[in-house]
């Protein structure tokens, strides 16, 4: 009579395994779940851009939130922790600051331009100093053509080479009058004598040699609006507080 040998299940080790892989997906799950929760807490719902004139805000933030991550306050954070964006035309540089864990705020320090002369088919804005910062195509509004310097050749980051270097700080007070005064002048134009005038769209605006540019520019605030759609000279090189005559010539 054969004899049977009885084997015994081991059934702890089973279990053993079964807790084990019950461990490991509860690990993933709480692993998920704090990603999704983390993804989400610090999901960027807001963002606040200031300074921005030569570009959007849309392009703005284009520019800063550049990869995948971008949108999560923390890996933002990050990516501009100690730096500053300062490879963009036109911009000085661009500071990323985290408001809270879903708002950040972006301020777009540009470039000081006082004007642009065009050279070779491309616009080369200068600052107050007269150095070329910005070669480009484009553009860009609130900044004055200034006409009638003589060069005879532009070097980016490098001064306009012209004869009178006292004629950038003459630039930079007009453009600075005609901010304060809320205006933008479309041209600032030279001639052989350095007497200037300045274009309003179609509007040329005469200026008196020894003019007190801070009252005809307030008062071109007022005089101004009169003469939208029209063409035509503004003389106003006789104009004092004495004499305040003013005419237009309209172009027929």
């Amino acid at each position: 009579m054969s004899k049977r040998k009885k084997r015994k299940l081991n059934m702890g080790g089973s279990k053993s395994l079964m807790m084990k892989c019950g461990l490991v997906a509860l690990v993933m799950l709480l692993i998920t779940g704090g990603v999704i929760w983390f993804m989400n807490a610090f999901r960027i719902t807001s963002v606040m851009v200031e300074g921005n004139i030569h570009y959007s805000t849309d392009q703005i933030t284009d520019m800063v939130m550049n990869s995948d991550f971008s949108n999560n306050s923390v890996f933002l954070s990050m990516q501009y922790h100690n730096k500053s964006i300062t490879d963009v035309p036109f911009v000085e540089r661009i500071d990323v600051s985290v408001v809270d864990r879903q708002t950040v705020k972006i301020t777009v320090y540009e470039k000081a331009l006082a004007g642009y002369v065009q050279y070779l088919g491309s616009y080369m804005y200068f600052d107050k100093d007269g150095i070329v910062v910005e070669s480009s195509n484009v553009l860009t509004p609130g900044i004055p053509e200034v006409s009638g310097l003589k060069f005879n050749h532009v070097v980016l980051h490098e001064a306009l080479p012209v004869e009178n270097d006292a004629i950038f700080q003459e630039i930079l007070n007009i453009t600075n009058l005609l901010n304060k005064h809320g205006l933008s002048a479309t041209k600032i134009q030279f001639d052989s004598l350095y007497d200037v005038s300045l274009h309003f769209g179609k509007v040329r605006v005469i200026m008196g040699e020894d003019a007190d540019m801070d009252q005809i520019i307030m008062h071109l605030t007022g005089i101004l609006p009169h003469l939208e759609g029209k063409s035509g000279v503004l003389h106003m090189e006789n104009f004092s507080e004495s004499n305040k005559d003013i005419t237009f010539e309209e172009d027929i």
